[in-house]
């Protein structure tokens, strides 16, 4: 595996800036192979845009105040902080496992992220878009979301099954203010993509339009205290997307200044509506530019099924990594999973490809390549002679292949 340098000396200054993040994962158990799939993605095109001479900056990390942790560690017997704290590593070491070349790894139990998110919510309540109020509904722990009737099928989450019934006083956020300038945002341009992610939203907004969502959580052990109301914790989904500039030093630090707006937020298409409507509600109600994409991928399946932590369907990608090249996985996501749709992981199928594809023909034309050089000119390669007809139309159909590949990881 190659070893990269730090951060600070991948990063190139040229001709722009290029600010990336993936969504920020669960930790109430270990990555597996859907998590490594949504950093690839984000680590390809970091690496494009560092290719361009750009300035990159990008962001990966964990969600660690989800009630959903609180529980988990209540089972595993252990206190919370440390079961968090167990399980962050876990996903650190994938990016390192998997050469994923992220530039910081934002932990939302952060003390820079907790100040970040107090003074967020302490903005929304002072310029009067926060209210209290009282909830009545279901209650989604997977999803860690408030849900409606019509988000059901049978009475049971589509994701995770069972919902909650609960009825409690939270803060509330006035999205619904901001209804109008979210649907001309998504309706007029590419904020969304893939196109099929983005007509999604746009559905669910003109059917059901955009209401105020709680805020706050009471009674709840775990979280990050409001700033206002000691008894209430701040939701996890509003604290989890700050996330994005809380590891900038919003307001006023310097990679905040350099690198804001987002170039691409990449998520996976079960989080669109959060970071598609309800982010860009916040940022407009904070007076924040809104990021530029948003990149939303499908999901993982194994078996035909979605892989879930929750359901036991999981593949660990530590041990694929135990048997298998990091770079030959890496090709294999990449190339077996169509962006914005799902792909079924086989392990067959990555044993074929690899074979087939990357040892058959990319590593026999490599061997044939540096055996003649090796038996041809003593191992060194040649300096090249004046260029004739043929190889001038290959340089000019290699220069061809380049910009568009270019261009498609540009779009």
């Amino acid at each position: 595996m190659i070893e990269l340098e730090g951060p600070e000396k991948r990063r190139e200054v040229g001709k722009g800036k290029f600010y990336i993040t993936t969504a920020i994962d669960y930790v109430n158990a270990p990555p597996h192979l859907g998590h490594l799939y949504e950093k690839l993605c984000a680590d390809v095109l970091a690496r494009f845009h560092r290719l361009k001479g750009e300035d990159v900056f990008f962001l990966t990390g964990t969600d660690e105040n989800a009630s959903k942790n609180e529980k988990a560690a209540k089972e595993a017997g252990i206190s919370v902080k440390e079961f968090v704290d167990r399980n962050a590593q876990k996903f650190i070491e994938l990016c390192k496992v998997f050469n994923i070349s992220n530039d910081d790894f934002i932990r939302t139990t952060e003390e820079r992220h907790k100040r970040v998110a107090q003074l967020v919510f302490k903005k929304l309540f002072d310029k009067g878009d926060i209210y209290k109020g009282v909830y009545e509904g279901f209650y989604c722990v997977g999803c860690e979301e408030f849900k409606t009737k019509k988000d059901l099928v049978d009475g049971k989450c589509p994701e995770h099954g069972e919902v909650e019934w609960i009825k409690e006083e939270n803060y509330f956020f006035r999205a619904s203010k901001y209804e109008k300038q979210i649907l001309e945002l998504i309706e007029k341009g590419n904020f969304i993509i893939p196109k099929r992610w983005r007509n999604e939203i746009l559905q669910r907004l003109r059917e059901n339009g955009l209401k105020d969502i709680s805020i706050s959580r009471k009674g709840v052990g775990w979280g990050i205290v409001t700033p206002i109301d000691k008894e209430h914790r701040i939701y996890v989904w509003i604290d989890a997307l700050v996330n994005y500039i809380s590891a900038l030093g919003y307001p006023d630090g310097e990679l905040y200044k350099k690198f804001w707006p987002a170039d691409v937020h990449l998520i996976g298409k079960g989080v669109n509506w959060f970071h598609s409507v309800i982010w860009p509600a916040l940022l407009l109600a904070l007076g924040v530019e809104l990021p530029k994409v948003i990149l939303v991928h499908g999901y993982i399946t194994l078996e035909g099924e979605k892989l879930s932590k929750s359901k036991g369907k999981v593949v660990d990608p530590f041990e694929l990594a135990q048997k298998y090249q990091i770079d030959a996985i890496r090709y294999y996501l990449l190339k077996e999973v169509p962006f914005g749709g799902d792909g079924d992981f086989s392990e067959k199928r990555l044993v074929e490809k690899v074979n087939n594809e990357l040892v058959a023909n990319l590593g026999n034309f490599i061997h044939r390549t540096l055996s003649f050089v090796w038996k041809e000119f003593n191992g060194e390669v040649p300096k090249p002679g004046k260029f004739d007809e043929k190889d001038e139309e290959f340089i000019t159909l290699f220069k061809e292949v380049e910009e568009k590949v270019g261009r498609k990881l540009e779009n």
